[in-house]
């Protein structure tokens, strides 16, 4: 039996990479010290800002949620009802569950009554449903957090997601993508501040989180994530992890710290205005979302 590094109480909680065994307590205390540091390395954002989680009722988001909380921070919960039946329905019940234990506000959007379900828009849009998912959520919590008056959006993209993400695009020496794979995105021409502060948490350390915090999450995926080639990059990374402890953090951090400045010389104002419909920015005279609109009305 191991046994806490701290303490010394028996315990089965290891984390290979670190090669440190810690109890339940030492445990949170060690994942959200992980948190706070991540957040002061990148300058992610200050005790003044109010933050707003992107939360889906999986463990990443709520483990994020729970940890800028309890480290004092004034975090609260953001979520879209998306419309995918009972996915969506356990989503926002583990969600308002943990607000209620957190004594936080969890704003919701219904996605049908303001725009259209993702299952409508598939109907008329050939793009994979996930591409029209993303497109739409990023859309609407930028927009949001600026209506109600936040100035920072936290998001719960763990080690493994940038790690796969920095694969496919290494894969396929996507520059522009690779550019902005950065823990913080600055606020400017209409988008708010964007943060990552789990981007150098794994998932099974989120998960080892929530569930020494008796925090209840879906635990199922979503039911249009089969077949997404992320998972078996993922699938992938987690086997070099495990012939190799540590892989997935040395890869992202080297990156950040080597490549990642590189790609910022002499880059140009990437030309984000308004949309000359709604007012929000794009990269084109119209935006992604109006443009989906066009097609749902045409």
């Amino acid at each position: 039996m191991r046994r806490c590094i701290k303490c010394k109480t028996p315990t089965g909680i290891f984390i290979p990479h670190h090669k440190l065994s810690l109890c339940k307590e030492h445990y949170v205390e060690w994942y959200q010290q992980r948190v706070e540091t991540t957040i002061r390395k990148f300058r992610m954002f200050t005790r003044d800002d109010r933050i707003l989680v992107a939360v889906s009722g999986g463990k990443d988001s709520l483990a994020l949620w729970h940890a800028l909380v309890s480290l004092g921070y004034e975090a609260d919960g953001f979520i879209i009802d998306l419309g995918f039946g009972q996915f969506s329905e356990d989503s926002i019940h583990v969600s308002q569950k943990l607000a209620s234990s957190l004594g936080r506000p969890l704003h919701v959007m219904d996605l049908n009554k303001e725009f259209y379900s993702i299952n409508e828009i598939k109907k008329k849009d050939r793009r994979p449903i996930c591409s029209i998912c993303g497109t739409v959520k990023r859309y609407f919590i930028n927009l949001y957090a600026k209506k109600l008056g936040y100035q920072v959006v936290a998001t719960g993209h763990n080690l493994d997601d940038e790690v796969a993400v920095l694969l496919v695009n290494t894969l396929s020496w996507n520059v522009e993508y690779l550019r902005r794979q950065y823990p913080v995105l600055k606020e400017g021409n209409g988008f708010v501040r964007k943060i990552k502060p789990l981007c150098k948490t794994t998932e099974m350390e989120n998960r080892t989180y929530v569930e020494v915090n008796e925090i209840e999450f879906v635990e199922y995926k979503c039911p249009y994530s089969k077949g997404a080639t992320s998972i078996e990059y993922k699938k992938f990374i987690e086997d070099l992890e495990n012939t190799s402890p540590g892989t997935k953090l040395r890869f992202y951090s080297e990156f950040l710290r080597k490549v990642y400045p590189l790609l910022q010389k002499g880059v140009e104002d990437q030309g984000v205005k308004p949309c000359k419909v709604c007012g929000e920015p794009t990269s084109g005279e119209v935006c992604a979302v109006c443009l989906i609109k066009q097609k749902m009305s045409g």
